[in-house]
């Protein structure tokens, strides 16, 4: 039996399986990618990019093109694949991150839009809160071990997170390898608990995307939360 470069242990039969099997599907990757479209779309005029309609004609027809690029399973190792996979993930998060500035920006300078409105702020808050989950859950998903396709011709190879069904105390099978809605549960816990929970980090970027995430996460729930507060009392 082979040994298993990413803990030392010997490798799962399963992972001399057909990698067009092992792959991950598309649709989870695929909704979640709408989602935050969508979710931008839904924020005021001044938190969007312009025209309204740019992020999502540039993550849809990214997203196109990586399903078309790499039908079925997710399984195909290419370096264009790699990169569109890069630019639609960073397109979200920047367009998120624009939009998080912008609101900070507004709270710290009382601006008049949220003067009057806690509902409103709460609302914009959320919307950011949750992209921001969906973004980095992407990057986590994108990133580890290589990305989803790597992860399927290799999948136990330099992991960047540790999960607890990849210990060996029977939490989970054999075979087990990480899927989109792992990464976007550790994303949402970076977010909401600040910290790592059941998931630890063992690379020194997969350290400093957590420390970021949970920095965004924390000024704008902390200022949103605090001025809503400010609002009804």
């Amino acid at each position: 039996m082979a040994t298993d470069p990413g803990q030392g242990g010997p490798t799962p039969a399963a992972a001399e399986d057909d990698p067009a099997a092992r792959g991950e599907h598309w649709w989870p990757v695929a909704l979640a990618v709408l989602v935050a479209a969508g979710l931008h779309v839904a924020l005021p005029t001044d938190y969007r990019t312009a025209p309204r309609w740019l992020l999502p004609a540039a993550v849809g027809t990214l997203l196109v093109v990586l399903v078309v690029g790499d039908p079925g399973r997710i399984d195909r190792r290419r370096t264009w694949l790699r990169v569109a996979t890069s630019l639609l993930i960073a397109f979200i998060t920047s367009a998120n991150l624009y939009a998080a500035g912008r609101l900070v920006a507004d709270i710290l300078t009382n601006n008049k839009l949220y003067a009057n409105n806690a509902t409103g702020l709460l609302a914009t808050g959320g919307v950011i809160y949750a992209t921001n989950v969906i973004a980095f859950g992407l990057w986590y998903w994108d990133l580890d071990r290589g990305g989803a396709a790597a992860r399927a011709h290799r999948p136990f190879a330099n992991p960047a997170f540790v999960f607890p069904e990849m210990q060996r105390g029977g939490y989970g099978r054999p075979d087990w390898v990480p899927v989109y809605v792992d990464y976007l549960s550790l994303a949402f816990w970076t977010a909401t608990a600040f910290s790592p929970t059941d998931v630890s980090a063992i690379k020194p970027w997969a350290k400093l995307l957590m420390m970021t995430q949970a920095a965004v996460s924390l000024v704008v729930v902390g200022l949103v939360i605090a001025r809503a507060i400010n609002i009804l009392a």
